[in-house]
């Protein structure tokens, strides 16, 4: 999986030095100058991780992870603080205000990239493994198989990996770009309407048993996957 993290830091100099080592790691990211630019972000395209900056011009780190923490959207959402504070009463501070990990400045960029990866696997490696299951369609992604009633359904990568993120995102909305972005990669270059093709072939696959309606077309905004008519 193809993991989203937003660096919220008003430092150009290590928003690009983080950047760089997201980016050589295989991690997707994006930025944000300030508190007000990362809800903002957050609403827009959840990230899987947030490495958030102690001191940001518009609020504190502190504070934007307390909100984070606190809004059943974002709640899951694993934070990293970065922080020029080494004392244990701001550590302290940081992981009571809900910070998963906490990050002194300065700091290389292995180890924050392998501090990323420990909390990445705490917070999802055993919803990784999780079999799903919505209305009789399962889907395993250890043995890699989706299927209804014990009938396996046939469906290629692409696909299956389709599936499997809507599965763990239900009722929401994705743009193709979004899609494109957390199926595919960002740094696979495929045309949008690429998207619509894997689309029809995941419909196609789910029809046989009626669960193609549950991959839903929204007009003007992309697709979602919802048990809602």
């Amino acid at each position: 999986m193809n993991f989203r993290v937003l660096i919220v830091e008003d430092e150009p100099a290590i928003r690009e030095m983080v950047a760089f080592a997201l980016e050589r790691a295989g991690f997707q990211y994006r930025e944000a100058e300030t508190a007000g630019a990362a809800q903002v972000a957050i609403a827009d395209e959840q990230p899987d991780l947030i490495l958030l900056d102690w001191m940001l011009p518009d609020m504190t780190g502190i504070d934007l992870a307390r909100r984070i923490k606190k809004d059943e959207l974002s709640a899951a959402i694993p934070v990293i603080m970065l922080t020029a504070r080494g004392e244990e009463e701001d550590k302290i501070r940081g992981l009571d205000a809900g910070a998963d990990d906490y990050v002194t400045k300065p700091f290389s960029p292995r180890e924050l990239v392998a501090r990323i990866k420990a909390v990445l696997r705490r917070s999802r490696g055993e919803e990784a493994d999780q079999v799903l299951e919505v209305e009789g369609l399962m889907l395993d992604p250890v043995g890699h198989r989706v299927s209804v009633g014990g009938e396996a359904l046939e469906m290629g990568p692409t696909e299956f990996r389709l599936l499997h993120f809507f599965m763990t995102h239900p009722e929401r909305v994705f743009s193709r770009s979004r899609l494109l972005d957390s199926v595919w990669g960002r740094n696979v270059y495929v045309e949008e309407r690429t998207v619509d093709v894997h689309i029809r072939r995941l419909r196609k696959a789910l029809s046989a048993h009626g669960h193609d309606r549950l991959i839903q077309t929204v007009r003007g905004a992309g697709y979602r996957f919802s048990t809602q008519v």
